[in-house]
């Protein structure tokens, strides 16, 4: 593909996301990510990851997206805003992580990175490209970064210096050979603030996150009893936690996003603790249709919610 052509396409990719509400695109070279896969490989060996098995699986295509989509040349990143206007209320009430406010936001970017595909198509004819949004084995973070688009902070979150962490990310592999971005340096520094933030302590050294001590891992993934060591210590979170984010220094330029599908409704806003301890299987599946709470399972929410109430 000569120059004229490349440069086409990218600037048409990069205005396609942002009609479809992305806030940054940036681009990469396929290659193998030797250094992301040795520490993903030692944060596996370190048993950090719990009982996230399916972290063990397809550990060659989380390195090689050659073996995920044929001829690939190009990984596609992009970030979607979730930081919302204002936060569900606190006094008196237990606390979700923002992400999980409205519907969740795997239907949303899956089908808007659909849609740049199928654009993408329209313009080139034949087309080689999958969409991916964290259920797939792609070391998105690691993408992300090479594309420009932040660098994977102490507390292993993406961080963009424009606009902080409070993003989705999604890519897409494609066969296409496009311009590269160049990729963004760590802006750290020797800030500990999510370090000595979280209650856990579950940032067991900078950039590693042990999943057995985070509330997050614990309040999702986790299916076993909470640990008795860490009543106390939730400080309200039922279902993830935003403490390492909320105190990192770059989320003071976070704004407000302007997705409709992520906005909290009236009923989740009501929802004092109280009603979360009365809260019904019923009024569970209807509050939570379509959000990523789902992920808990009311048994789990249940759970959260009752070891909390031993504080």
């Amino acid at each position: 593909m000569n120059g004229h052509k490349k440069k086409e396409l990218t600037s048409f990719i990069k205005s396609s996301a942002s009609n479809l509400g992305f806030s940054f695109c940036g681009i990469s070279k396929v290659r193998e990510l030797d250094e992301a896969s040795s520490r993903l490989k030692e944060w596996l060996k370190g048993k950090m990851h719990g009982k996230m098995h399916y972290m063990e699986n397809h550990l060659n295509k989380r390195s090689n997206p050659f073996l995920l989509v044929e001829n690939a040349k190009s990984v596609i990143s992009v970030l979607y805003n979730y930081y919302p206007s204002s936060p569900l209320p606190s006094k008196n009430h237990y606390r979700i992580s923002k992400y999980a406010y409205g519907t969740d936001y795997h239907y949303i970017i899956k089908d808007k990175l659909k849609q740049i595909i199928e654009q993408l198509r329209s313009k080139t004819g034949h087309l080689e490209a999958r969409a991916f949004v964290d259920s797939a084995p792609v070391l998105e973070k690691a993408w992300a970064q090479n594309a420009g688009l932040g660098w994977i902070g102490k507390n292993s979150c993406l961080i963009n210096r424009k606009k902080g962490s409070f993003f989705f990310i999604g890519e897409i592999i494609t066969n296409l050979d496009l311009e590269y971005d160049t990729p963004e340096k760590d802006r750290c520094g020797s800030c500990r603030l999510c370090i000595e933030a979280c209650p856990t302590h579950a940032i067991v050294e900078p950039y590693v996150v042990d999943a057995r001590k985070c509330i997050s891992y614990l309040t999702i993934e986790n299916r076993d009893e909470l640990p008795e060591k860490y009543i106390n210590k939730f400080e309200n979170w039922i279902f993830g936690c935003d403490i390492c984010q909320d105190v990192c220094p770059w989320n003071r330029f976070s704004d407000p996003h302007k997705e409709q599908e992520f906005c909290f409704s009236p009923d989740l806003a009501s929802m004092t603790k109280t009603k979360w301890e009365k809260l019904a299987k019923k009024e569970f599946d209807i509050i939570f249709n379509k959000s990523a709470v789902k992920r808990a399972k009311f048994r789990g929410l249940k759970r959260n919610i009752d070891f909390l109430k031993e504080d």
